[in-house]
């Protein structure tokens, strides 16, 4: 295969995964104006798939970089290591998308794009020596992601908990049906802002693979991404945005905690807060991981038995199963890759 059809592959290939990060992640953006009943389901996905579109104009490509540059060796990575990173990734996205599990999408591509790594080095140096291919000094950004697996739901908790106090001061002499009547129009700027962030941080991780792709096959200088690359990337997970992710939107939704407007609001704005931060610092980070701990932070400030913790507990395990599943995936798929294609 020639490299520019190999290019042309991945870039597909990645673009499939940003389409199923869409449908994968809908839930993170609807689920809350949606049992809110603020919005019907088709309007919330229209409503979230705008915004995630419109954040291609808005944010810069810190977190791209990161992804592309700041989790493996460079110099290592190769045009079939980024597609079989992307295999482990879409495959373990599919996985717990038909269990109606909201995971990381974004763990489960750094996760794949290590696999796939570990596995090439084992082959060129030994066995021994795979964990070569990691950057896992301080100034990599593997510390850092693994420490947010539990302070981005903490963040998410904290803030919307600290939201829901304020709101009900501020609401103290009001009855909850008056809250709820502004809440309800409310809903809809934090909705939007939930689904800006989203789009800010979760679109960036496909652009820096698709530049890894442009760059490790000599058709980019420098890791710089270009503006067909953003655009794509936009329009691919607004796309996938549009087709739902029901079966995740019920766990969110409904199944971790009862929902109202002025709830709805408080996860939603939480969460997007977190998430924008981390954009803007460059770092990649799990919207999932934000709205589900925002969205039992406030189910807890009635009181804690309010919030499933053993669907809770579910979804924790599945987020700390994400990184090494979707890693052995890419793993195996990059022999499956090595010894059919690249021989």
């Amino acid at each position: 295969m020639s490299v520019f059809a190999l290019a042309v592959l991945i870039i597909a290939i990645a673009l499939v995964f940003d389409y199923i990060n869409g449908f994968h992640d809908a839930a993170n953006s609807i689920a809350t104006i949606v049992a809110t009943r603020v919005l019907t389901p088709f309007q919330a996905v229209l409503w979230a798939a705008f915004f995630n579109f419109v954040a291609a104009f808005l944010f810069g490509t810190a977190v791209a970089k990161t992804v592309g540059k700041g989790f493996v060796d460079l110099g290592l990575v190769t045009p079939y290591v980024i597609m079989a990173g992307l295999m482990g990734a879409i495959v373990w996205d599919l996985i717990t998308w038909w269990l109606g599990l909201p995971t990381s999408s974004s763990h489960a591509l750094i996760g794949g794009y290590a696999g796939a790594a570990i596995a090439r080095v084992g082959l060129l140096r030994g066995f021994a020596h795979s964990l070569e291919a990691l950057n896992v000094s301080r100034t990599g950004e593997w510390p850092f992601t693994l420490k947010m697996i539990i302070g981005a739901p903490l963040i998410g908790m904290v803030s919307a908990y600290t939201l829901m106090v304020l709101v009900y001061w501020l609401f103290r002499h009001s009855t909850p049906s008056r809250m709820d009547k502004y809440f309800r129009k409310l809903q809809l700027v934090s909705a939007a802002a939930f689904s800006l962030a989203h789009g800010s941080n979760d679109a960036q991780k496909t652009m820096g693979v698709i530049t890894g792709v442009l760059f490790t096959s000599h058709y980019l200088k420098s890791f710089e991404v270009p503006i067909w690359v953003i655009l794509a990337a936009h329009s691919a997970i607004a796309l996938g945005t549009l087709s739902g992710g029901w079966r995740i939107v019920h766990t969110m939704g409904g199944r971790l905690t009862r929902l109202k407007p002025r709830s709805g609001f408080c996860a939603e704005t939480g969460a997007a807060a977190s998430v924008l931060l981390s954009t803007y610092m460059g770092t990649p980070v799990s919207t999932t991981h934000a709205i589900a701990g925002a969205i039992a932070g406030v189910g807890s400030i009635q009181r804690m038995k309010a919030v499933r913790w053993g669907i809770a507990t579910n979804i924790v395990w599945a987020w700390v199963l994400t990184i090494p599943a979707a890693a052995t995936i890419a793993y195996f798929s990059y022999f499956a890759l090595h010894f059919t294609i690249v021989k």
